[in-house]
């Protein structure tokens, strides 16, 4: 689950004009998006998207959690370790995945903010949810995105403020493992997958964010992505305030019940 990867070094970053997706990104939407529909909450199915490495099996405990709750689950595996997919065989997969079924609340986890988006311009989405997600802009790849939002910044000031060294070697256990169960930093190791560096390089297509609604959730102890760095990226790229829940960048494996209360939150707001 936890990919063998580390966060690109510093790169020149890309110029970008104006907030290209505008102010209100749960109203904005561009050609060929599949037309939004109400959720409701009987029928409601929870397409979850990992993050980097690509395992369904991050998501366990949300699924085990919605699954309690009468909710139907997918949870994708991605090819994060095919050198020859990218984007939109990442997206062929969730689809392929997700089947026949409709109003479908689709959740991405980090990297998988890059998929999300696409994959709600092909299947009938009521409810886009980004966690602690790397959220795209049109031609962007998610190689250029940690120089163009100013992650490293952001994750050395945090770290400064945290009393930790900023130049010290990049450690899965201070940045993904910190507030995991022991039980589940042992799981962890079974399930570590490599990504690799294909998808870094395929820009996001869309030029508009898709017609869906779409909340962002930000884990308030994310040493990786900042809470207040999170916040930022989101006020600018989607005009949208995250909501916060416990945990840090695996927030999903720390505090599943957590998390999935907010979802079903969402559900029932818009129900």
């Amino acid at each position: 689950m936890i990919a063998r990867y580390q966060p690109p070094s510093r790169r020149r970053p890309r110029r970008m004009g104006p907030d290209e997706f505008g102010e209100d990104q749960q109203s904005q939407g561009g050609e060929g998006d599949v037309p939004a529909r109400k959720v409701h909450a009987p029928m409601t199915t929870y397409v979850l998207i990992p993050g980097a490495g690509g395992s369904s099996w991050y998501w366990h405990g949300v699924t085990d959690e919605l699954g309690r709750r009468g909710r139907d689950v997918v949870a994708v595996d991605l090819p994060g370790a095919d050198a020859g997919a990218g984007l939109p065989e990442y997206v062929d997969t969730v689809v392929e995945a997700v089947g026949e079924r409709g109003e479908l609340v689709v959740v991405a986890q980090s990297l998988g903010a890059f998929t999300a988006p696409l994959v709600c311009a092909r299947l009938p989405v009521s409810l886009l949810v980004l966690v602690n997600g790397m959220i795209p802009r049109p031609g962007e790849t998610p190689g250029e995105w940690w120089a163009n939002t100013g992650q490293e910044a952001a994750r050395r000031a945090y770290d400064v403020r945290e009393g930790r060294d900023p130049d010290a070697p990049f450690d899965v256990a201070t940045y993904f493992l910190h507030d995991l169960p022991q039980a589940e930093i042992d799981a962890s190791g079974e399930h570590a997958e490599e990504e690799s560096d294909a998808v870094f390089a395929t820009p996001f297509t869309l030029d508009a964010w898709p017609k869906v609604p779409t909340r962002v959730v930000t884990a308030r102890d994310d040493r990786l992505f900042p809470a207040t760095f999170q916040r930022q990226v989101a006020q600018d790229r989607l005009g949208i305030t995250p909501d916060e829940v416990p945990g840090g960048h695996l927030a999903a494996l720390s505090y599943p019940r957590e998390l999935a209360d907010l979802l079903e939150a969402y559900v029932r707001a818009g129900a």
